[in-house]
């Protein structure tokens, strides 16, 4: 049971994390921070949230857990103003998408108290955002990475843990430099992909007719391109050296079909499309969601 919950940042992440513990009976208030009074104040209607505060030390004041659902960017800055206002067994954790940034943010703004922050990464983002977007259910069945720290007790570990069991998260544990190099490749880079793709037919004489045209594929590959753009230039910013390391690998395997299409090797480029295809069909039939 948590009783106080302090939500920092209640959009889609945060505030389907507190309806989630509501839903479960294991919150027993949850006071909403963020930028946006009316996004706060939209929270509040839907009972997302108690209270709004003005800002994060106040809120924290007695708190049992507080959740950081903002862009990455935003972190050091929050960890800044935390520090002196956490009161004793306050756990903190995080829903970042890069874990190295904000591991050292953590250790160099909130040092008296990196024992209990518990970094985590939620697999279950979507283009959508604010309070408006929170619903119940959002985590299950989803992945949720936890990158413990050496200096976390394993109790508060596991009660982290334990609540987002509770959302219906499938929690796994990793190293937060794998964690990074993982998501640069699955994650970081299909969002460049398409935010380079819309943006490069938008900057074309007569955009407009090729959007009137673009059907389905260009739809579901573009769709993360509605992503929220601050969230996704801290995400870039924030895992650069593994996200440069995999747009260097994507843009040789461009270069490699590009060869292909040069030549004309249609045999060579049929096979390179069957193992995509093999490979995509083995992942969606392994897949737990």
């Amino acid at each position: 049971m948590i009783g106080h919950l302090v939500v920092i940042g209640v959009g889609l992440i945060g505030g389907s994390f507190a309806l989630d513990l509501r839903r479960q009976g294991l919150v027993g208030r949850v006071t909403g921070v963020g930028r946006s009074h009316a996004n706060l104040e939209r929270a509040r209607e839907r009972g997302i949230i108690d209270a709004i505060a003005t800002d994060a030390a106040t809120a924290v004041a007695d708190a049992d857990l507080v959740l950081l659902a903002v862009p990455v960017g935003a972190m050091p800055a929050l960890f800044r103003e935390l520090a002196p206002a956490m009161p004793a067994g306050c756990l903190v954790t995080d829903a970042g998408s890069t874990k190295l940034d904000v591991i050292a943010a953590a250790r160099a703004e909130l040092p008296d108290h990196i024992d209990r922050f518990v970094p985590a990464h939620p697999i279950a983002g979507a283009e959508t955002s604010g309070a408006g977007a929170a619903r119940e259910g959002l985590y299950r069945g989803k992945p949720l990475i936890l990158t413990p720290l050496p200096e976390n007790q394993a109790a508060d570990v596991d009660r982290v843990e334990a609540l987002w069991h509770a959302c219906g998260a499938r929690v796994t544990r990793m190293d937060a430099a794998e964690h990074d190099r993982v998501f640069a490749a699955v994650s970081h880079l299909p969002h460049l992909a398409a935010f380079a793709l819309v943006d490069e037919l938008a900057g074309r004489q007569r955009a407009d007719a090729y959007f009137r045209y673009a059907g389905s594929g260009f739809r579901d590959f573009t769709r993360i391109a509605g992503s929220h753009p601050e969230m996704w230039r801290d995400i870039a910013l924030g895992n650069r050296d593994a996200l440069l390391a995999e747009l260097d690998a994507y843009v040789a395997k461009l270069g490699d079909i590009r060869e292909l299409l040069e030549r004309g090797d249609g045999a060579a480029l049929e096979r390179l499309f069957a193992r995509a295809r093999d490979a995509r069909h083995l992942w969606l039939k392994n897949r737990h969601d």
